[in-house]
């Protein structure tokens, strides 16, 4: 029985991740884009965080109802937003051509209306690649209202010096780049394949919504939160049932460690929801005895 503490820094579950997991997962992720490449595989329905502020600041600029809100994995949203975007911003088609696009009720007829649609806009994206379909449609669209609208936007100034300053600063760093460089953009598509970015045409874009990705995530506290090593009680594992065999003994081992992590994840959760209940009682309970209504004997 070695006796093993539950940390993240725990060297067994180092060693099984170094050793039997992380190979296995670069080949994994090697095989996927080799599928992807060949056309034998769909692209992931997850979306990153930087996904959504990207189209939030798009759909803020053209008046959307809710930016904040909008989520492209629901069916029933996307499709009634491909058809604002139609009626109210693209306004490709004449009013007449847009029943079948406004039948959302028939996945089948709409997905096809959908992929007409995309071709007819001249769109380079496919249905399946929805997140960068979104975000192409996305980008007509401001250009159609710009155009619309020239007279409105073009006296437009930034809101203060200061912000412009601030712009030229951050941008600094990005003038030496060779943007054509195959190095700089196998890294920045690796880094925003790591992060769940989607794709751009323009590789500076990526760069600069990885930048933002990193200041709001990658932030002193988080680090500093990340960096903080758990001193766990020694453990034996074998006094624990893992439930399940995965056919190799380090990896049944790391998986044992990971369900005590996550066991230990669960019971800080289990206290702060205790402690939040004992305050709200705190505040709201507030026991008085009447005295009078006491009786002695039957």
């Amino acid at each position: 029985m070695r006796p093993l503490a539950i940390s993240y820094g725990c060297p067994a579950f180092q060693a099984a991740l170094r050793v039997r997991v992380l190979p296995r997962a670069v080949s994994f992720v090697a095989e996927a884009r080799r599928r992807r490449r060949s056309g034998r595989a769909e692209r992931p329905a997850e979306y990153g965080p930087a996904t959504a502020v990207m189209f939030r600041r798009k759909l803020s600029a053209l008046d959307y109802h809710n930016p904040a809100g909008f989520n492209c994995r629901d069916e029933t949203e996307f499709r009634n937003f491909i058809v604002w975007l139609e009626d109210q911003k693209i306004r490709h088609y004449k009013i007449e051509d847009r029943g079948n696009l406004r039948n959302i009720h028939n996945a089948t007829e709409w997905t096809k209306s959908f992929e007409k649609y995309l071709k007819d806009v001249n769109c380079p994206f496919t249905v399946q690649e929805r997140q960068e379909t979104i975000d192409w449609l996305l980008g007509l669209a401001v250009r159609l209202e710009y155009g619309d609208n020239a007279d409105k936007y073009k006296d437009s100034t930034p809101e203060g010096n200061k912000n412009a300053d601030n712009a030229a600063k951050n941008a600094e760093p990005l003038i030496n780049l060779d943007v054509n460089n195959p190095d700089f953009k196998a890294g920045v598509m690796a880094l925003a394949n790591l992060l769940q970015i989607q794709r751009h045409d323009d590789y500076l874009v990526m760069l600069k919504a990885i930048r933002i990705l990193v200041q709001e995530r990658l932030s002193q506290d988080a680090v500093a939160k990340a960096n903080q090593s758990k001193e766990g009680l020694p453990v034996s594992l074998d006094k624990h049932i893992l439930g399940f065999d995965t056919g190799d003994a380090v990896l049944n081992e790391a998986a044992q460690i990971l369900r005590l992590l996550h066991i230990e994840e669960l019971r800080e959760l289990q206290t702060k929801i205790n402690e939040a209940i004992v305050a709200v009682q705190a505040i709201i309970a507030d026991p008085k005895t009447d005295h009078r209504l006491g009786k002695v004997g039957r």
